[in-house]
């Protein structure tokens, strides 16, 4: 990353000075060659040594003095038990903190390597503030700005990124970093630093987690007698839900009359005819454990009643079947919460078939447990349950005042102001 970056940057206009421990790479590096393997990367280092842009040092000290902005590139590898080793970070920031100490001019720190959330104000913060003896946002800037360049593509990616992000505290230094990408097509997100370090292994756990499904359903498909290479072609045709921001928004569990018989069906036979489908059983273990977050923060609440505020499966519906507001409800009642409920679009009366047996076999007393309007639902209860997107939630919650607690369960959040306080299973 840091070649391909230097070359890059280089051909932007900026002067870039690569600093490395190993004398073999800058070597390389002030010879204009390149010391990995990688398209056009080489003729780039090359053009860029030509015009006096590209030189590299293994004097760190020099090169914190003679520029602007530090961009940390080394590696973050795993530990044996898979935690991440951030020795080497820590290690460059010392060093930089420690010329930091005699620069009188203000100094922007920036991490390239990939690391979780935490690490810039737990590692990085602290040891170029014990160094330098200068405070971050005063002596010096810091921030991250995570890669997104792929090997044997990464010059290509470098100019043509599906985003940029630049996770900063200060407003000012995200502008000075944000000037080195000028003419680079696609968004230019500013986010805070933890959401900036998360962004990259949201990636990269996602991209992991597409090459095991298309695997998994590869293996179930030739088990089932299904051509798997047409199955994901046609599977892949559907941007609209399959590969879109659709069902990628934090909120509550899934549930319904589909999506949990569906994936049962093709974890079971895989079972069936022996073939592992490990992620196929687990989606289901993740959602019962997504679930147990909110069933055991409301089990802890002392006030009661718990208004429950839309409990069919999805908003402008009656649809209550595998509805996991309304397995919520039941564990609550089993429980012995006392729980209060109200849906504009559900009434018992007017369940019918599948969705009256769900409720007659999981909810048998849901007619005791639902009110008659929203009014009703929230006189003296100090918990609110959202429970899906129906619009009374945004019209309740501006009026409610400090001493209620909402939990919001909605995908995606109910985005609207209020002065309660709002807990959610992924915030």
């Amino acid at each position: 990353m840091g070649a391909v970056i230097t070359a890059c940057f280089s051909r932007q206009g900026h002067t870039i000075i690569g600093v490395d421990t190993d004398a073999f790479k800058v070597g390389q590096i002030n010879a204009g060659k390149s010391p990995i393997i990688e398209p056009e990367l080489e003729k780039m280092l090359g053009e860029g040594v030509a015009a006096g842009r590209v030189s590299a040092t293994s004097d760190f000290k020099s090169a914190v003095l003679d520029s602007e902005i530090s961009m940390i590139c080394v590696g973050t590898p795993s530990k044996p038990d898979g935690s991440i080793d951030l020795t080497y970070i820590r290690r460059v920031c010392e060093n930089i903190g420690e010329v930091l100490r005699d620069k009188p001019s203000r100094h922007i720190v920036i991490i390239r390597s990939t690391m979780l959330p935490g690490s810039i104000e737990g590692t990085v913060i602290p040891a170029l503030e014990k160094t330098s003896g200068k405070k971050n946002g005063l002596g010096f800037g810091v921030g991250i700005n995570p890669e997104f360049l792929r090997e044997s593509t990464a010059v290509h990616d470098f100019y043509n990124p599906p985003k940029t992000v630049i996770g900063t505290e200060s407003v000012e230094d995200f502008h000075k970093v944000a000037e080195l990408y000028d003419g680079i097509p696609g968004p230019m997100v500013h986010a805070n630093v933890r959401t900036a370090e998360m962004v990259k292994y949201a990636d990269n756990c996602f991209h992991a987690l597409k090459i095991v499904f298309a695997n998994e359903i590869g293996r179930a498909s030739k088990a089932l007698g299904s051509n798997a290479d047409e199955v994901m072609r046609i599977f892949s045709l559907d941007t609209k839900l399959n590969l879109s921001p659709v069902y990628l928004k934090p909120g509550f569990c899934y549930g319904g009359s589909c999506l949990p018989k569906d994936l049962r069906a093709i974890a079971a036979a895989g079972r069936a005819l022996g073939v592992e489908l490990p992620l196929m059983e687990g989606i289901g273990l993740s959602n019962d454990a997504h679930f147990n977050s909110a069933f055991r923060y409301l089990l802890e609440q002392k006030e009661e009643p718990i208004a429950v505020l839309g409990f069919a499966f999805k908003a402008g519906t009656d649809d209550l079947r595998e509805s996991p507001v309304v397995k919520l409800i039941e564990e609550l009642v089993k429980a012995g919460k006392q729980v209060r409920l109200y849906d504009r679009n559900v009434s018992p009366e007017r369940l019918i078939g599948a969705n009256k047996k769900f409720i007659e076999a999981h909810l048998p007393h849901l007619s005791h447990l639902i009110v008659g309007s929203v009014d009703e639902l929230v006189e003296g209860a100090k918990v609110i349950v959202v429970g899906n997107g129906n619009d009374e939630a945004r019209t309740l919650l501006p009026q409610l005042g400090h001493e209620i607690k909402v939990v919001d369960l909605v995908s995606g959040g109910i985005k609207t102001s209020t002065k309660a306080a709002i807990w959610r299973p992924c915030a």
